[in-house]
């Protein structure tokens, strides 16, 4: 595969990142991308997709979510109701399958990215359950007695918000990368990635107040950068001036438009509280 992942435009990859993602395309091995919620994993498997110029397929995780839904599942019930009802779609078994995501993967007529978001929601039994899947690239369908195999390899992206720990087994068979969240510097050239027309004072401002936040102990949860972008659209809708975010101090104010940052009652709490201790001290 001559393409290789760089970053692009709008998403600002650091160097490891690239490597880690080429070199798990290069090994044929799933990308484990880990990092708090916020920093851009799910996003990364788009980016992937586009800079190889595959199509992409996600498998969201939820907590209810079996290993056997992303192969196949056997809709017995429909079945049953068209036997009822005479219908001759009864007669092939195969009517009532259902493809799962991985399936959907294994058949495409090209190579993919396969994206398996949030893997940590699931059971804790649920990675070792695709563990033969992903290295055989194969799984048995035992209603028709058939054995799907992959076209192609796809390239393959697993997400996890570092929730619950994952199976020694699963993470022996996968290359593995921690997001880390960006350093001041990578968070301006994302910034200036995603609002190239914004003014330089109200982003210098805007990032003082965001890490300033992020700072504050006791958060419950800390904003990531989907939600400093958020902010930032919203302070150059409302037209804010910059020294508006200049003259707040986290310990005794609320940032202006919190509720983009802020995505728990907790933790508007705690800085309701911080402001009003801080108020009361100074009023001494």
């Amino acid at each position: 595969m001559s393409k290789r992942f760089q970053g692009t435009s709008s998403y600002i990859a650091s160097r490891d990142l690239e490597v880690a993602v080429n070199a798990a395309v290069a090994l044929q091995r799933p990308l484990l991308v880990k990092g708090e919620p916020g920093t851009g994993k799910t996003v990364l498997a788009h980016e992937v997709a586009a800079a190889l110029g595959m199509p992409l397929i996600e498998w969201h995780i939820k907590s209810t979510t079996k290993a056997q839904q992303g192969l196949y599942e056997y809709d017995a019930v429909a079945r049953l109701r068209d036997g009822q009802l005479g219908d001759e779609r009864v007669h092939d078994i195969g009517n009532y399958i259902v493809r799962g995501k991985l399936w959907e993967a294994f058949e495409a007529p090209e190579p993919v990215v396969l994206l398996i978001d949030e893997i940590d929601k699931a059971d804790i039994e649920f990675p070792n359950d695709l563990l033969l899947e992903l290295d055989r690239m194969q799984f048995f369908v035992y209603e028709t007695r058939r054995t799907v195999n992959a076209r192609h390899r796809p390239v393959v992206i697993i997400t996890s918000n570092n929730e619950k720990e994952l199976p020694d087994a699963f993470l022996r068979r996968c290359f593995f990368h921690y997001i880390r969240f960006p350093d001041r510097e990578t968070m301006e050239r994302i910034v200036h990635a995603h609002f190239p027309d914004i003014k330089q004072e109200l982003a210098r401002e805007a990032l003082n107040v965001f890490f300033q936040v992020r700072g504050v102990d006791g958060l419950k949860k800390k904003p990531a950068t989907s939600e400093l972008l958020d902010w930032l659209k919203l302070l150059m809708i409302e037209d804010l001036p910059p020294e508006v975010l200049r003259s707040q101090d986290m310990k005794t104010a609320i940032p202006p438009l919190y509720g983009a940052l802020l995505k728990n009652e907790q933790d508007v709490h705690l800085f309701e509280r911080l402001a009003f201790l801080a108020r009361r001290q100074h009023g001494r």
